[in-house]
Protein backbone atom coordinates (compact mmCIF):
# COMPACT_ATOMS: atom_id res chain seq x y z
CA UNK A 1 0.00 0.00 0.00
CA UNK A 2 2.84 2.03 0.74
CA UNK A 3 4.05 1.61 -2.75
CA UNK A 4 1.00 2.58 -4.19
CA UNK A 5 0.53 5.95 -2.46
CA UNK A 6 3.77 6.84 -3.31
CA UNK A 7 3.21 6.11 -7.13
CA UNK A 8 -0.06 7.91 -6.77
CA UNK A 9 -0.04 11.31 -8.90
CA UNK A 10 -2.74 12.72 -6.95
CA UNK A 11 -0.62 13.96 -3.87
CA UNK A 12 2.45 16.45 -3.96
CA UNK A 13 3.98 18.90 -5.40
CA UNK A 14 2.71 19.37 -9.14
CA UNK A 15 5.57 20.36 -11.12
CA UNK A 16 7.87 17.12 -9.56
CA UNK A 17 5.03 15.25 -9.57
CA UNK A 18 4.62 15.55 -13.64
CA UNK A 19 8.33 16.14 -14.32
CA UNK A 20 9.23 13.18 -12.43
CA UNK A 21 6.79 10.69 -14.36
CA UNK A 22 7.24 12.29 -17.61
CA UNK A 23 10.77 11.93 -17.61
CA UNK A 24 11.30 8.44 -17.30
CA UNK A 25 8.41 8.27 -20.20
CA UNK A 26 10.79 10.05 -22.01
CA UNK A 27 13.73 7.98 -21.69
CA UNK A 28 11.87 5.32 -22.34
CA UNK A 29 10.77 6.95 -26.04
CA UNK A 30 14.04 7.88 -26.32
CA UNK A 31 15.76 4.69 -26.24
CA UNK A 32 13.00 3.33 -28.40
CA UNK A 33 13.35 5.51 -30.68
CA UNK A 34 17.24 5.30 -30.60
CA UNK A 35 16.95 1.38 -31.65
CA UNK A 36 14.14 2.15 -34.21
CA UNK A 37 16.95 4.64 -35.70
CA UNK A 38 19.57 1.84 -34.96
CA UNK A 39 18.01 -0.15 -37.90
CA UNK A 40 17.97 2.55 -40.28
CA UNK A 41 21.63 3.78 -39.39
CA UNK A 42 23.19 -0.10 -39.60
CA UNK A 43 21.40 -1.11 -42.92
CA UNK A 44 22.31 2.44 -44.41
CA UNK A 45 25.79 1.58 -43.71
CA UNK A 46 25.89 -2.03 -44.84
CA UNK A 47 22.95 -2.39 -46.69
CA UNK A 48 22.75 0.82 -48.71
CA UNK A 49 20.27 -0.44 -51.50
CA UNK A 50 17.75 -1.34 -48.65
CA UNK A 51 18.34 2.23 -46.77
CA UNK A 52 14.52 3.36 -48.51
CA UNK A 53 12.90 -0.02 -47.90
CA UNK A 54 13.75 0.42 -43.94
CA UNK A 55 13.83 4.34 -43.77
CA UNK A 56 10.32 4.60 -44.75
CA UNK A 57 8.72 1.83 -42.74
CA UNK A 58 7.59 4.14 -40.31
CA UNK A 59 4.19 4.56 -41.88
CA UNK A 60 3.05 1.01 -42.60
CA UNK A 61 4.48 0.36 -39.02
CA UNK A 62 2.24 2.77 -37.69
CA UNK A 63 -0.73 1.83 -39.65
CA UNK A 64 -0.82 -1.65 -38.40
CA UNK A 65 0.04 -1.09 -34.78
CA UNK A 66 -1.27 2.43 -33.69
CA UNK A 67 -4.75 1.17 -33.83
CA UNK A 68 -3.71 -0.87 -30.84
CA UNK A 69 -1.67 1.59 -29.50
CA UNK A 70 -4.47 4.02 -29.00
CA UNK A 71 -6.22 1.24 -27.62
CA UNK A 72 -3.92 0.56 -24.74
CA UNK A 73 -3.87 4.69 -24.62
CA UNK A 74 -7.74 4.47 -23.51
CA UNK A 75 -7.18 1.24 -21.37
CA UNK A 76 -4.55 3.76 -19.01
CA UNK A 77 -7.22 6.04 -18.60
CA UNK A 78 -9.77 3.72 -17.32
CA UNK A 79 -7.14 1.98 -15.08
CA UNK A 80 -5.61 5.73 -13.77
CA UNK A 81 -9.29 6.80 -12.98
CA UNK A 82 -9.73 3.58 -10.52
CA UNK A 83 -6.76 4.01 -9.40
CA UNK A 84 -6.87 7.57 -8.56
CA UNK A 85 -10.02 7.02 -7.15
CA UNK A 86 -8.81 3.99 -4.93
CA UNK A 87 -11.42 1.55 -6.90
CA UNK A 88 -9.19 -1.17 -7.08
CA UNK A 89 -11.61 -3.88 -7.74
CA UNK A 90 -13.02 -2.34 -10.90
CA UNK A 91 -9.14 -1.48 -11.50
CA UNK A 92 -7.95 -4.86 -11.25
CA UNK A 93 -10.85 -5.88 -13.82
CA UNK A 94 -9.94 -3.19 -16.14
CA UNK A 95 -6.35 -4.95 -16.41
CA UNK A 96 -6.92 -8.01 -16.93
CA UNK A 97 -9.54 -7.42 -19.55
CA UNK A 98 -6.85 -5.16 -20.90
CA UNK A 99 -4.53 -7.65 -21.48
CA UNK A 100 -7.28 -10.53 -22.66
CA UNK A 101 -7.66 -7.90 -25.44
CA UNK A 102 -3.83 -7.58 -26.31
CA UNK A 103 -3.38 -11.07 -26.85
CA UNK A 104 -6.43 -11.43 -29.49
CA UNK A 105 -5.15 -8.09 -30.90
CA UNK A 106 -1.43 -8.88 -30.87
CA UNK A 107 -2.26 -12.41 -32.73
CA UNK A 108 -4.39 -11.09 -35.31
CA UNK A 109 -2.00 -8.18 -36.18
CA UNK A 110 0.70 -10.86 -36.95
CA UNK A 111 -1.52 -12.79 -39.17
CA UNK A 112 -2.98 -9.72 -41.17
CA UNK A 113 0.34 -8.08 -41.15
CA UNK A 114 2.13 -10.96 -42.80
CA UNK A 115 -0.58 -11.20 -45.32
CA UNK A 116 -1.44 -7.66 -46.28
CA UNK A 117 2.04 -5.81 -46.28
CA UNK A 118 2.94 -6.52 -50.13
CA UNK A 119 -0.49 -6.03 -50.85
CA UNK A 120 0.04 -2.35 -48.88
CA UNK A 121 3.24 -1.90 -50.52
CA UNK A 122 1.90 -2.06 -53.33
CA UNK A 123 -0.99 0.43 -53.60
CA UNK A 124 1.83 2.77 -52.45
CA UNK A 125 3.25 2.71 -55.81
CA UNK A 126 6.73 1.24 -53.65
CA UNK A 127 9.44 1.52 -56.61
CA UNK A 128 10.62 -1.95 -57.58
CA UNK A 129 14.13 -1.30 -57.23
CA UNK A 130 13.27 -0.90 -53.27
CA UNK A 131 10.33 -3.84 -53.10
CA UNK A 132 11.83 -7.10 -52.51
CA UNK A 133 13.66 -5.11 -49.24
CA UNK A 134 10.89 -4.45 -48.30
CA UNK A 135 8.92 -6.85 -48.39
CA UNK A 136 11.83 -9.11 -46.91
CA UNK A 137 12.03 -6.41 -43.58
CA UNK A 138 7.80 -6.33 -43.41
CA UNK A 139 7.34 -9.95 -43.87
CA UNK A 140 9.52 -10.49 -40.82
CA UNK A 141 8.55 -7.77 -38.59
CA UNK A 142 4.89 -7.86 -38.49
CA UNK A 143 5.53 -11.95 -38.03
CA UNK A 144 6.44 -10.85 -34.27
CA UNK A 145 4.19 -8.03 -34.26
CA UNK A 146 2.27 -9.24 -31.38
CA UNK A 147 5.56 -8.48 -29.14
CA UNK A 148 5.13 -4.40 -29.58
CA UNK A 149 1.09 -4.77 -29.22
CA UNK A 150 1.91 -6.63 -25.88
CA UNK A 151 4.44 -4.67 -24.71
CA UNK A 152 2.53 -1.53 -25.15
CA UNK A 153 -0.40 -2.82 -23.04
CA UNK A 154 2.07 -3.89 -20.42
CA UNK A 155 3.46 -0.45 -20.58
CA UNK A 156 0.19 1.04 -20.22
CA UNK A 157 -0.77 -0.39 -17.02
CA UNK A 158 2.51 0.63 -15.64
CA UNK A 159 2.05 3.73 -16.41
CA UNK A 160 -1.53 4.02 -15.85
CA UNK A 161 -0.24 3.13 -11.82
CA UNK A 162 1.75 5.44 -11.51
CA UNK A 163 5.40 3.54 -12.47
CA UNK A 164 7.33 5.18 -15.21
CA UNK A 165 10.73 3.88 -14.23
CA UNK A 166 10.35 0.13 -14.41
CA UNK A 167 9.45 0.33 -17.94
CA UNK A 168 12.57 2.79 -18.87
CA UNK A 169 14.54 -0.21 -17.35
CA UNK A 170 13.46 -2.63 -19.45
CA UNK A 171 13.45 -0.43 -22.51
CA UNK A 172 17.39 0.56 -21.84
CA UNK A 173 18.21 -3.19 -21.68
CA UNK A 174 16.25 -4.12 -24.73
CA UNK A 175 17.30 -1.20 -26.99
CA UNK A 176 20.72 -1.68 -26.24
CA UNK A 177 19.90 -5.57 -27.15
CA UNK A 178 18.85 -4.26 -30.42
CA UNK A 179 21.82 -2.24 -31.23
CA UNK A 180 23.89 -5.51 -30.67
CA UNK A 181 21.77 -7.56 -32.72
CA UNK A 182 21.94 -5.49 -35.89
CA UNK A 183 25.31 -5.15 -35.44
CA UNK A 184 25.46 -8.86 -35.33
CA UNK A 185 22.99 -10.07 -37.33
CA UNK A 186 23.93 -7.30 -40.42
CA UNK A 187 27.51 -6.24 -40.05
CA UNK A 188 29.25 -9.38 -38.18
CA UNK A 189 27.15 -12.22 -39.88
CA UNK A 190 26.28 -10.40 -43.28
CA UNK A 191 22.57 -11.37 -43.50
CA UNK A 192 20.01 -9.42 -45.38
CA UNK A 193 17.40 -6.62 -44.40
CA UNK A 194 14.99 -9.28 -42.79
CA UNK A 195 18.06 -9.50 -39.83
CA UNK A 196 17.64 -6.12 -38.69
CA UNK A 197 13.69 -6.96 -38.79
CA UNK A 198 14.16 -10.20 -36.65
CA UNK A 199 16.58 -8.19 -34.40
CA UNK A 200 13.61 -5.40 -33.44
CA UNK A 201 10.72 -8.46 -32.92
CA UNK A 202 13.51 -9.95 -30.46
CA UNK A 203 14.17 -6.81 -28.38
CA UNK A 204 10.56 -6.24 -27.93
CA UNK A 205 9.93 -9.18 -27.00
CA UNK A 206 12.52 -9.18 -24.23
CA UNK A 207 10.97 -5.91 -23.46
CA UNK A 208 7.18 -7.09 -23.32
CA UNK A 209 8.87 -10.21 -21.16
CA UNK A 210 10.10 -8.27 -18.91
CA UNK A 211 7.01 -6.16 -17.78
CA UNK A 212 4.92 -9.06 -18.01
CA UNK A 213 7.67 -10.50 -15.10
CA UNK A 214 7.02 -7.62 -13.02
CA UNK A 215 3.25 -7.78 -13.22
CA UNK A 216 2.71 -11.27 -12.39
CA UNK A 217 5.98 -10.90 -9.28
CA UNK A 218 4.55 -7.51 -7.53
CA UNK A 219 2.79 -7.08 -4.75
CA UNK A 220 0.72 -3.87 -5.19
CA UNK A 221 -3.06 -4.03 -5.36
CA UNK A 222 -2.48 -4.06 -9.67
CA UNK A 223 -0.77 -7.31 -9.91
CA UNK A 224 -1.82 -9.87 -12.96
CA UNK A 225 -2.92 -12.94 -12.00
CA UNK A 226 -2.70 -15.08 -15.06
CA UNK A 227 -6.49 -16.69 -13.83
CA UNK A 228 -8.23 -13.73 -14.24
CA UNK A 229 -7.19 -12.73 -17.93
CA UNK A 230 -10.24 -12.53 -19.37
CA UNK A 231 -13.12 -10.70 -21.18
CA UNK A 232 -15.54 -8.61 -18.53
CA UNK A 233 -17.90 -7.10 -20.97
CA UNK A 234 -18.55 -4.08 -18.80
CA UNK A 235 -15.52 -3.55 -18.71
CA UNK A 236 -14.41 -4.08 -22.37
CA UNK A 237 -16.97 -1.74 -23.09
CA UNK A 238 -15.58 0.73 -21.25
CA UNK A 239 -12.32 0.56 -22.34
CA UNK A 240 -13.72 0.78 -26.19
CA UNK A 241 -15.26 3.81 -25.02
CA UNK A 242 -11.83 5.32 -24.48
CA UNK A 243 -9.93 3.39 -26.63
CA UNK A 244 -11.83 3.43 -29.85
CA UNK A 245 -11.20 6.73 -30.67
CA UNK A 246 -7.57 6.91 -29.91
CA UNK A 247 -7.18 3.84 -32.17
CA UNK A 248 -9.21 5.27 -34.79
CA UNK A 249 -7.47 8.63 -34.88
CA UNK A 250 -4.05 6.47 -34.93
CA UNK A 251 -5.32 4.25 -38.19
CA UNK A 252 -7.01 7.66 -40.14
CA UNK A 253 -3.90 9.46 -39.26
CA UNK A 254 -1.47 6.25 -40.60
CA UNK A 255 -3.75 6.13 -43.67
CA UNK A 256 -3.21 9.56 -44.36
CA UNK A 257 0.05 9.50 -44.36
CA UNK A 258 0.68 6.34 -46.14
CA UNK A 259 -0.86 8.66 -48.90
CA UNK A 260 1.63 11.25 -48.32
CA UNK A 261 4.19 7.99 -48.64
CA UNK A 262 2.21 7.57 -51.96
CA UNK A 263 2.74 11.09 -53.92
CA UNK A 264 6.67 10.97 -51.94
CA UNK A 265 6.56 7.34 -53.90
CA UNK A 266 5.81 9.29 -57.23
CA UNK A 267 8.96 11.16 -57.54
CA UNK A 268 10.33 7.84 -58.18
CA UNK A 269 13.54 9.13 -56.72
CA UNK A 270 15.69 6.47 -54.09
CA UNK A 271 17.15 9.63 -53.09
CA UNK A 272 14.14 11.48 -52.34
CA UNK A 273 12.37 8.56 -50.92
CA UNK A 274 15.47 8.40 -48.43
CA UNK A 275 16.10 11.70 -47.63
CA UNK A 276 12.08 11.89 -46.16
CA UNK A 277 12.95 8.44 -44.25
CA UNK A 278 16.03 9.05 -42.70
CA UNK A 279 13.96 13.25 -41.70
CA UNK A 280 11.57 11.11 -40.31
CA UNK A 281 14.28 9.14 -38.04
CA UNK A 282 15.21 12.31 -37.05
CA UNK A 283 11.56 14.43 -36.48
CA UNK A 284 11.39 11.17 -33.78
CA UNK A 285 13.54 12.19 -31.43
CA UNK A 286 11.60 16.17 -31.29
CA UNK A 287 8.52 13.70 -30.91
CA UNK A 288 10.03 12.27 -27.89
CA UNK A 289 8.98 15.48 -25.12
CA UNK A 290 5.74 15.65 -27.06
CA UNK A 291 5.12 12.00 -26.69
CA UNK A 292 6.25 11.72 -22.83
CA UNK A 293 3.99 14.74 -21.98
CA UNK A 294 0.96 13.68 -23.70
CA UNK A 295 0.97 10.37 -22.04
CA UNK A 296 1.87 11.95 -18.58
CA UNK A 297 -0.83 14.55 -18.88
CA UNK A 298 -3.21 11.43 -19.91
CA UNK A 299 -2.57 9.91 -16.70
CA UNK A 300 -1.95 12.40 -14.65
CA UNK A 301 -5.63 14.04 -15.77
CA UNK A 302 -6.86 10.79 -15.27
CA UNK A 303 -5.94 10.03 -11.59
CA UNK A 304 -6.37 13.49 -10.56
CA UNK A 305 -9.91 13.65 -11.67
CA UNK A 306 -10.61 10.05 -10.28
CA UNK A 307 -10.16 11.55 -7.32
CA UNK A 308 -12.12 14.57 -7.93
CA UNK A 309 -8.83 16.83 -7.60
CA UNK A 310 -10.15 19.14 -10.05
CA UNK A 311 -8.07 22.15 -9.84
CA UNK A 312 -4.94 19.73 -9.32
CA UNK A 313 -5.56 18.52 -12.67
CA UNK A 314 -6.34 21.99 -14.21
CA UNK A 315 -2.64 23.50 -12.89
CA UNK A 316 -1.01 20.34 -14.41
CA UNK A 317 -2.39 20.19 -17.45
CA UNK A 318 -1.09 24.05 -17.47
CA UNK A 319 2.19 23.16 -16.73
CA UNK A 320 2.66 20.40 -18.64
CA UNK A 321 1.32 21.90 -22.01
CA UNK A 322 3.87 24.44 -21.37
CA UNK A 323 7.01 22.27 -21.01
CA UNK A 324 6.13 20.17 -23.69
CA UNK A 325 5.79 23.02 -26.51
CA UNK A 326 9.16 24.76 -25.05
CA UNK A 327 11.24 21.52 -25.18
CA UNK A 328 9.92 20.65 -28.54
CA UNK A 329 10.97 24.00 -29.52
CA UNK A 330 14.58 23.92 -28.62
CA UNK A 331 15.22 20.81 -30.62
CA UNK A 332 13.64 21.93 -33.17
CA UNK A 333 16.33 24.75 -33.14
CA UNK A 334 18.98 22.09 -33.18
CA UNK A 335 17.60 20.03 -35.96
CA UNK A 336 16.95 23.13 -37.68
CA UNK A 337 20.72 24.09 -37.96
CA UNK A 338 22.18 20.62 -37.40
CA UNK A 339 19.88 18.54 -40.05
CA UNK A 340 22.73 18.32 -42.64
CA UNK A 341 24.80 16.37 -40.05
CA UNK A 342 22.08 14.41 -38.48
CA UNK A 343 20.97 12.96 -41.95
CA UNK A 344 24.56 12.14 -42.72
CA UNK A 345 24.88 9.88 -39.80
CA UNK A 346 22.18 7.44 -41.78
CA UNK A 347 24.11 7.94 -45.13
CA UNK A 348 27.40 9.06 -47.31
CA UNK A 349 24.60 9.64 -50.17
CA UNK A 350 25.24 13.68 -51.11
CA UNK A 351 21.70 13.99 -52.64
CA UNK A 352 20.10 11.90 -49.88
CA UNK A 353 21.50 14.70 -47.21
CA UNK A 354 20.63 17.58 -49.23
CA UNK A 355 17.00 16.02 -49.12
CA UNK A 356 16.44 15.57 -46.01
CA UNK A 357 18.34 18.56 -44.89
CA UNK A 358 16.21 20.57 -46.85
CA UNK A 359 13.02 18.98 -44.99
CA UNK A 360 14.79 19.76 -41.50
CA UNK A 361 15.34 23.34 -42.44
CA UNK A 362 11.18 23.71 -43.27
CA UNK A 363 9.41 21.94 -40.75
CA UNK A 364 11.60 22.08 -37.78
CA UNK A 365 11.03 25.16 -36.08
CA UNK A 366 7.43 24.57 -36.44
CA UNK A 367 7.88 21.64 -33.73
CA UNK A 368 6.23 23.89 -31.41
CA UNK A 369 2.82 23.50 -32.93
CA UNK A 370 3.09 19.51 -32.77
CA UNK A 371 3.70 19.85 -29.14
CA UNK A 372 0.79 21.82 -28.08
CA UNK A 373 -1.50 20.00 -30.52
CA UNK A 374 -0.79 16.51 -28.63
CA UNK A 375 -0.74 17.98 -25.50
CA UNK A 376 -3.48 19.22 -25.25
CA UNK A 377 -5.03 15.98 -27.34
CA UNK A 378 -3.49 14.33 -23.82
CA UNK A 379 -5.68 16.45 -21.78
CA UNK A 380 -8.77 16.17 -23.41
CA UNK A 381 -8.05 11.88 -23.17
CA UNK A 382 -7.17 12.19 -19.60
CA UNK A 383 -10.71 13.91 -19.04
CA UNK A 384 -12.60 11.21 -20.45
CA UNK A 385 -12.94 13.30 -23.73
CA UNK A 386 -11.17 11.28 -26.50
CA UNK A 387 -13.59 12.41 -29.22
CA UNK A 388 -12.50 15.75 -29.54
CA UNK A 389 -8.57 14.97 -30.39
CA UNK A 390 -9.72 12.00 -32.20
CA UNK A 391 -12.39 14.56 -34.82
CA UNK A 392 -9.40 17.64 -34.71
CA UNK A 393 -6.80 15.43 -35.97
CA UNK A 394 -8.43 13.41 -38.43
CA UNK A 395 -10.04 16.76 -40.10
CA UNK A 396 -6.56 18.31 -40.21
CA UNK A 397 -3.96 15.52 -40.58
CA UNK A 398 -6.04 13.52 -42.83
CA UNK A 399 -8.79 14.75 -44.33
CA UNK A 400 -7.35 18.26 -44.83
CA UNK A 401 -3.92 17.29 -45.60
CA UNK A 402 -4.45 15.08 -48.00
CA UNK A 403 -6.74 17.24 -50.62
CA UNK A 404 -4.48 19.99 -50.25
CA UNK A 405 -1.45 17.60 -51.26
CA UNK A 406 -3.17 16.33 -54.17
CA UNK A 407 -4.27 19.79 -55.36
CA UNK A 408 -0.95 21.23 -55.13
CA UNK A 409 0.92 18.05 -56.31
CA UNK A 410 -1.26 18.20 -59.46
CA UNK A 411 -0.55 22.06 -60.20
CA UNK A 412 2.88 21.38 -59.47
CA UNK A 413 4.49 18.09 -58.57
CA UNK A 414 7.41 19.46 -56.33
CA UNK A 415 8.42 17.59 -52.67
CA UNK A 416 8.84 21.06 -51.06
CA UNK A 417 4.55 20.34 -51.22
CA UNK A 418 5.27 17.78 -48.64
CA UNK A 419 7.22 19.46 -46.52
CA UNK A 420 4.94 22.18 -46.14
CA UNK A 421 2.20 20.58 -45.66
CA UNK A 422 2.72 19.29 -42.11
CA UNK A 423 3.54 22.38 -40.43
CA UNK A 424 0.89 24.39 -42.39
CA UNK A 425 -1.65 21.43 -40.77
CA UNK A 426 -0.44 21.52 -37.56
CA UNK A 427 -0.69 25.43 -37.06
CA UNK A 428 -4.85 24.84 -38.09
CA UNK A 429 -5.11 21.90 -35.51
CA UNK A 430 -3.62 23.88 -33.12
CA UNK A 431 -6.60 27.07 -33.77
CA UNK A 432 -9.36 24.67 -33.18
CA UNK A 433 -7.54 23.11 -30.12
CA UNK A 434 -6.77 26.20 -28.16
CA UNK A 435 -10.76 27.16 -29.40
CA UNK A 436 -11.75 23.97 -27.73
CA UNK A 437 -9.37 24.58 -24.23
CA UNK A 438 -10.34 27.44 -23.66
CA UNK A 439 -14.13 27.15 -24.58
CA UNK A 440 -15.20 24.04 -22.61
CA UNK A 441 -14.83 23.49 -18.65
CA UNK A 442 -13.51 19.76 -19.35
CA UNK A 443 -13.20 19.95 -15.98
CA UNK A 444 -16.04 20.42 -13.96
CA UNK A 445 -18.30 18.93 -17.32
CA UNK A 446 -16.04 15.45 -16.46
CA UNK A 447 -17.63 15.68 -12.86
CA UNK A 448 -20.92 16.16 -13.84
CA UNK A 449 -20.57 12.94 -16.67
CA UNK A 450 -19.04 10.81 -14.07
CA UNK A 451 -21.70 11.27 -11.25
CA UNK A 452 -24.26 10.39 -14.22
CA UNK A 453 -22.86 7.49 -15.24
CA UNK A 454 -21.37 6.30 -11.63
CA UNK A 455 -18.12 6.00 -13.01
CA UNK A 456 -16.69 6.85 -9.48
CA UNK A 457 -19.54 6.01 -7.08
Amino acid sequence: MEEQVKRSLTEGPIKRSLLFFALPIFLSNLFQQLYNTADTIIVGHFLPEALASVSSSGNLVFLMIGFFNGMAIGAGVVISKYFGAKEYGKMRKAIHTDVAFGLVAGVLLSVFGCLLAPFILRLLDTPETIMPYSVEYFSVYFGGAFTAVLYNIFVGILQAVGDSKRPLYYLIFSSCLNVGLDLLFVGVFGWGVWAAAAATVISQGVSALLCFIRLVSCKEVYRLKLGEIRFEKGMLSRILRYGLPSGVQNSVIAIANLFVQRHINSFESEAIISGVGCYAKIEGFAFLPITCFSMALTTFIGQNLGAKEYERAKSGARFGILCSVIIAEIIGVVIFFGGEFFISLFTSDSAVIANGARQCRVEALFYCLLALAHAIGGVFRGAGKPNVPMFVMLSCWCVLRVISLTVLLSILHDILFVYIIYPATWAISCIFFLALYFSSDWVHNFDKISAKKGETE
